[in-house]
């Protein structure tokens, strides 16, 4: 352990020196370990015959500065391990900075500074477990409001020792990390040092080693940087460091719905234990994660989570993995990437129970299901505590879905309380019960070539899965489900597995009659969103038949509408007609409705508001992805200035507007179900198979041209459907046709080229590219407001 650092006269006296280097030494005491002669085997006596209080621990670490005679302890440790973990942070994290010193007095103090605070923080660390309300945070806080002149509403969530550089020079103090601010103070040799930094000013912030810098968090604003190093647990610092950030980022962008979002901690909120915030944020962190990995909706809440195994039926043997419990849902991940997950609605669950415990079967719970399934779990900690959980859960479950407002089914009342003549949507309508292609496609004479044959393979091949892994929100999902994704969604099951993998299935049950009312709320309303909408009705997919006649415009008006009624911060952003035109030729209206929630809220997040900053972010990773996976080509595209010129469009639509759509809509089937990630994927796979043709380009519509003649041409030979004639501009040029590319070949290549890639990966880029999007908006914010008050002056 670290102790506060003392000077030692006789520092060889009764000790052996193991290791050594210019400014610590590690030593054995004679008599523990191997050797040492009489001397070692007197030492080892004294220390055994000595009461335990008066024992010296085996090992320890001095300090010590060129050829100076004094020597400080400043460790000890009763194994090797333990003292071998201490001299392995000193080599790691001191050495380096020690070195920059000009003299030994310098290099003494900051050694001293940098244990005290070491021991300072574990102290803080003990104290917070032993008794939360011990009054160090308290303290910390009147500290921190002294000493940088905070307001009294501005709450810390925690502080750390670490050094910050100032130059050259290290300066040893505490950063202190509130809700809207990073805080720094030093005093030593009588050197005093003050910053203070808004969260809302950062534009990067990054965690990364060198050698003059290790282990550091490097924080940057529009005008500087800022350097801090030696923390005693840099992970820890850092994740709250980025939460802070996030959460200013979010304000940044959207204040009202930053005031709205109760789960995130306020300024002005008064708490007992100032502690607390940091437990938020990180339950805040928790609960992000499980929404995220599970497709859950914003308001489900985790409540615990334990390792556990999961009996497969299918694979006849027992999977680790973890088993989470949240307000609504049970759900299973395996240990292993794509083995097997799990979600089970607690309004699906009938029975949880103990089941008999075994020698092969520790601990098991089985939980079944309405639908007749049954889950078996094992190897639980505490299984009564989680199955009194369960129940209690339930108990809270509704039998039957709920809706935030009035049940749609009463009938709308005019001004007069007179029940209304005219309903703008109601269950008589083709759409409310079909999918547009159904309906058109439900007088068309029926199919016998090989396409048709492969497509009743494809639906044979899924109700073969459906039999032996289960149909609906309970199904098991696993590497076989991702093959049969990777490989088509027949058509006739694509709206029913959309739904399922994107998380829509469930928020759809949970809120019947929802899309209903926002209908009738929403019609007759002329808003700005309205407008939009109107006007580019008829620009959503001309091409095809069902959108050529009113009944498939007005089933689009009917979605666009109600969503930009539900969600007036985003309202109406052109390419979500598009997206939508395309979720209802394989959904009913309501199924599309949701389908809509789930890309605009969850999957493509601040994709579709007023600023597009979803979009520029993702536009941001590609663009580092690119540098990362094709960086020769990354520096020629760059030059050109093409990366953000393709990119932009490629997101928004999903490749919609910019591929034919029977090839388009199958990386749909695997966005739904795999993310982002198969965006990226295919965007890098289309860059490296183009990677000559557009390193010999001269400028940006050179390169335009090849990568639109490439997409315009990715088919797909496997579709039953008749082909719907791609308006996207054809940029084909002389007598020699194109060559074709298969879709299901690009998709291949792009999992075989860039299937590494994963999504904890791409949410941290993306955090980075959120700092420096929003930052820049920002700027531009400013920029206009300063003009426009220029003019209106000079008038």
């Amino acid at each position: 352990m670290w102790i506060t650092p003392e000077e030692v006269l006789l520092a060889n006296a009764l000790w052996v020196s193991e290791r050594a280097n210019p400014f610590f030494i590690l030593q054995r005491r004679k008599g523990h370990g191997k050797g040492g002669g009489i001397t070692g085997l007197l030492v080892g006596t004294m220390d055994v015959v000595l009461d335990s209080s008066a024992r010296v621990a085996p090992y320890r670490i001095l300090h010590q500065t060129g050829d100076s005679q004094i020597f400080c302890s400043i460790a000890c440790g009763s194994s090797r391990k333990e003292i071998t973990e201490h001299w392995e942070w000193l080599e790691t994290n001191l050495l380096q900075t020690l070195s920059i010193f000009d003299n030994n007095e310098d290099i003494t103090t900051f050694v001293k500074g940098k244990i005290s605070g070491i021991i300072a923080e574990e102290n803080k660390s003990k104290a917070a477990l032993e008794d939360e309300d011990s009054g160090k945070f308290r303290e910390a806080e009147l500290k921190m409001r002294k000493l940088f002149g905070m307001p009294g509403e501005e709450k810390l969530v925690n502080y750390y020792s670490c050094s910050y550089w100032k130059g050259r020079v290290p300066r040893q103090g505490w950063v202190y990390l509130s809700v809207n601010h990073l805080c720094f103070y030093s005093l030593l040799l009588g050197k005093e040092v003050t910053l203070v930094v808004q969260w809302t000013e950062v534009t990067r912030l990054e965690k990364n080693a060198t050698l003059l810098f290790p282990e550091s968090v490097r924080v940057s604003t529009r005008h500087t940087e800022h350097y801090f190093s030696m923390f005693l647990n840099v992970n820890d610092t850092f994740k709250l460091m980025e939460q802070l950030a996030t959460i200013a980022m979010r304000q940044l962008l959207d204040n009202e719905g930053f005031a709205a979002d109760h789960s995130l901690p306020k300024a002005c909120k008064t708490l007992k234990n100032v502690s607390a915030l940091k437990r938020d944020l990180d339950a805040r962190a928790k609960n992000e994660r499980y929404r995220a990995l599970f497709r859950l909706t914003q308001d489900e809440r985790l409540d615990g989570h334990t390792d556990c195994t999961l009996w497969t039926p299918f694979a006849k043997m027992h999977i680790v993995g973890q088993l989470f419990v949240s307000n609504n849902y049970i759900c299973f991940c395996s240990r292993e990437e794509d083995l097997c997950q799990l979600i089970i609605p607690l309004r699906e669950v009938s029975i949880v129970e103990k089941a008999d415990s075994s020698s092969v079967l520790p601990c098991p719970v089985s939980i079944s299901t309405k639908n007749k399934m049954t889950f078996l779990f094992a190897n639980l900690k505490d299984r009564d505590f989680l199955v009194q959980r369960i129940s209690d859960f339930l108990q809270r479950t509704p039998e039957s879905g709920h809706s935030g407002s009035p049940s749609p089914s009463t009938t709308p009342t005019g001004a007069a309380g007179e029940p209304s003549q005219r309903r703008h949507y109601s269950p008589s309508l083709p759409t409310a019960t079909q999918s547009l292609l159904r309906i058109y496609q439900k007088d068309a004479p029926e199919e016998h070539g090989p396409k048709a044959t492969k497509e009743k393979m494809k639906e044979e091949s899924w109700n073969i899965h459906f039999l032996e892994f289960g149909r609906g929100v309970c199904m098991y999902r696993t590497s076989k489900t991702r093959e049969l994704v990777l490989n088509g969604i027949p058509e006739s099951l694509r709206g029913e597995l959309w739904l399922l993998f994107s998380g829509a299935q469930n928020e759809m049950d949970t809120h019947p009659g929802y899309y209903a009312e926002r209908v009738e709320q929403a019609m007759g309303r002329c808003t700005l969103a309205t407008e939009e909408i109107e006007r580019d009705l008829h620009r959503s997919m001309p091409e095809h038949h069902a959108f050529q006649n009113e009944m498939g415009i007005a089933a689009l008006r009917r979605v666009l509408t109600a969503y930009a009624c539900r969600n007036p911060g985003i309202g109406y952003c052109q390419a979500m007609n598009i997206v939508t035109s395309v979720l209802l030729l394989y959904c009913t209206e309501e199924e599309a409705f949701w389908l809509l929630v789930a890309l605009c809220e969850r999957m493509l997040p601040d994709y579709y508001n007023t600023r597009v900053v979803g979009a520029l972010v993702d536009q941001g990773v590609f663009e580092e992805l690119t540098r990362a996976c094709l960086p020769f080509l990354y520096e020629h595209m760059q030059e050109l200035g093409v990366i953000s010129t393709i990119s932009l469009s490629w997101f928004l639509t999903l490749f919609l507007s910019v591929m034919p759509f029977d090839s388009a809509v199958l990386l749909v089937d695997c966005f739904f179900y795999e993310g982002i990630k198969v965006i990226f994927q295919v965007a890098l796979a289309v860059l490296h198979a183009n990677m000559d043709t557009l390193l010999d380009c001269n400028d940006e519509g050179e390169a335009m041209t090849i990568l639109g003649r490439y997409l315009d041409n990715v088919v797909n030979k496997q579709t039953v459907s008749p082909p719907i004639p791609h308006l996207h501009a054809l940029l084909t040029s002389g007598d020699e046709p194109p060559p074709q590319i298969d879709i299901f070949q690009l998709i291949k290549s792009s999992c075989e080229k860039f299937g590494s890639l994963r999504a904890d990966v791409i949410e941290q880029m993306r955090f980075h590219q959120r700092l420096k999007v929003i930052q820049s908006l920002e700027d531009t914010a400013k920029r206009s407001v300063v003009s426009s008050y220029v003019k209106e002056a000079v008038v």
